[in-house]
């Protein structure tokens, strides 16, 4: 205010900087900093002093809450290697919660089929569904569906494309059912079944009820992977955990729903979480629900905005505005912070909110991240896990189709503020139900293949730049790391320079 009264807005000092401005710099590595004793366990909830948290990951990466993002077989793939998807809440109430009790119901090794048929499809439509999932064991049943009664299985082996018509239906060729080595859905246990694979030389068991129903599919090439989940995340009836989206409109009715299916863990999914319909929100769940609801909120990009949602009662916060590869918020709106700015900023105010009252509030990065170092950064301005929309939707457990453009194959995807999604309700500003313009685009990322083997290579890296600072826990990371503020020009020397790289040379 000056002399004449007027006010005028308030101006941060600091410049607002995203994580590509900064660096680690090494720190002093003992003989016990190597990768393989490096734990990367993190608290996924709010816990009070000297106390665990209800919900601890054991990798620091959730899944956005995104349509092309997150759904159940995500959410699958994703907790086996330890971390949490946030299934998408822009659907409705039935198909979110549908999703969850997938999750919470899947047995490991027990695969549900996404490649059915009926006998009356046809050769050309089997090699159709083939391209579109990459799956070549086909599930034929009496209706089509997932569940339906068992009539028989196609591979590859029974159809030759040269010699048959692609009009040939899959009654002709297919493996009968009676022909099938099958078992027992509610009797067979996991072993059983591989131990049927192994004897009769089967490279898929299919489990059916009593009514010769499909239930589940094991398959051969599963058996080692199922041996190599050691950070699984579980809960204590070794069910897979599983976060959901909700939104501050139809809490009352979705909320109930989520949890009768099984749902570990919500969030409020929303561009801009310092609002009183979030107060709301989450004062409704718990009043309602009890505090052994989770709910996390957000999101924020300052000290003002943390505060606000940790008295308001947010098992954990989000930081980030329109720092996420597919939103135009900043640009359309004018509404942001640099990501790495908003993260420092927030997790200090964590640390004096721990410090006044005993609680400890998990902070979620969330945006900004281009490179796998990027997380790193994060994690070390104290982030305690980071949730992830590009990085995920390029795998094969996205819910997006895998195109070919050019000769070379990418994943759909679109955000949440995008015309596709219209997901008025992350947007809500207590107006019409409406979305009155984009606040994101739809878009093509390089496909990556699967999740297992993406992430595993991400975590490497992690753990292994955590050596060089000397750590071996995200706390002595936030503890022991340096941290640098770089140039234009020594971001370019980071990279490969004053060379010719060989691909660049095309070969006769």
């Amino acid at each position: 205010m000056n002399k004449e009264g007027v006010t005028y807005a308030f101006y941060f000092k600091e410049t607002s900087h995203t994580f590509v401005e900064y660096l680690l710099v090494p720190g002093y590595s003992s003989d016990k900093c190597i990768p393989n004793n490096v734990s990367l366990k993190t608290p996924l909830v709010k816990f009070k002093k000297g106390e665990e948290p209800k919900i601890s990951m054991n990798i620091p990466m959730t899944s956005a809450i995104m349509q092309a993002v997150s759904n159940d077989k995500m959410a699958i793939a994703l907790a086996k290697e330890g971390g949490v998807s946030f299934i998408y809440g822009s659907q409705s109430i039935e198909e979110e919660a549908a999703m969850v009790s997938h999750v919470k119901n899947y047995k490991s090794g027990f695969v549900s089929s996404d490649s059915n048929i009926k006998p009356t499809t046809t050769l050309g439509e089997i090699l159709d569904l083939l391209q579109k999932t990459g799956h070549s064991t086909m599930a034929v049943t009496e209706d089509g569906t997932p569940t339906g009664k068992l009539l028989g299985i196609v591979t590859s082996r029974d159809y030759r494309i040269s010699r048959m018509s692609l009009d040939t239906k899959a009654e002709t060729f297919m493996t009968p059912f009676e022909k099938l080595v099958y078992a027992d859905a509610d009797t067979t246990s996991l072993t059983k079944a591989n131990d049927l694979i192994w004897e009769n030389k089967l490279n898929m068991l299919p489990l059916v009820d009593k009514n010769q129903r499909l239930r589940y599919m094991v398959f051969r090439k599963d058996y080692t992977d199922n041996k190599e989940h050691e950070l699984e995340l579980i809960d204590e009836n070794k069910r897979y955990i599983v976060g959901a989206g909700i939104n501050t409109r139809d809490y009352a009715e979705r909320v109930p729903a989520l949890l009768k299916a099984g749902a570990d863990v919500l969030c409020i999914d929303s561009s801009e979480g310092f609002s009183e319909w979030q107060r709301i929100t989450l004062r409704y769940i718990h009043e309602h629900f009890g505090n052994d609801v989770k709910v996390g909120a957000g999101n924020v990009v300052d000290a003002e905005g943390f505060r606000f949602l940790a008295e308001a009662g947010a098992d954990f916060i989000k930081v980030g505005i329109g720092g996420g590869s597919i939103c135009i918020t900043r640009e359309t709106k004018g509404i942001g912070r640099g990501q790495a700015t908003a993260l420092i900023d927030v997790c200090a105010e964590r640390d004096r909110y721990y410090e006044e009252t005993g609680v400890y509030i998990p902070v979620c990065s969330d945006g900004g991240i281009v490179h796998d170092y990027h997380m790193t950064l994060a994690l070390a301005m104290g982030a305690d896990f980071l949730m992830l929309g590009r990085y995920f939707s390029r795998f094969d457990e996205s819910p997006t189709d895998k195109v070919k453009v050019n000769g070379t194959y990418y994943k759909e995807y679109w955000g949440e503020g995008s015309n596709r999604a219209r997901n008025w309700q992350r947007y809500d500003l207590g107006g019409a139900r409406k979305l009155s313009f984009e606040e994101g685009v739809d878009s093509y990322v390089p496909y990556a293949g699967p999740l297992k083997d993406n992430v595993n290579i991400t975590l490497a890296k992690i753990r292994s730049t955590m050596c060089n600072c000397g750590a071996l826990t995200l706390p002595e990371l936030r503890e022991k790391a340096k941290i640098t503020l770089v140039s234009a020009t020594s971001i370019v020397e980071g990279g490969s320079h004053d060379v010719i790289l060989k691909d660049k040379f095309g070969r006769n």
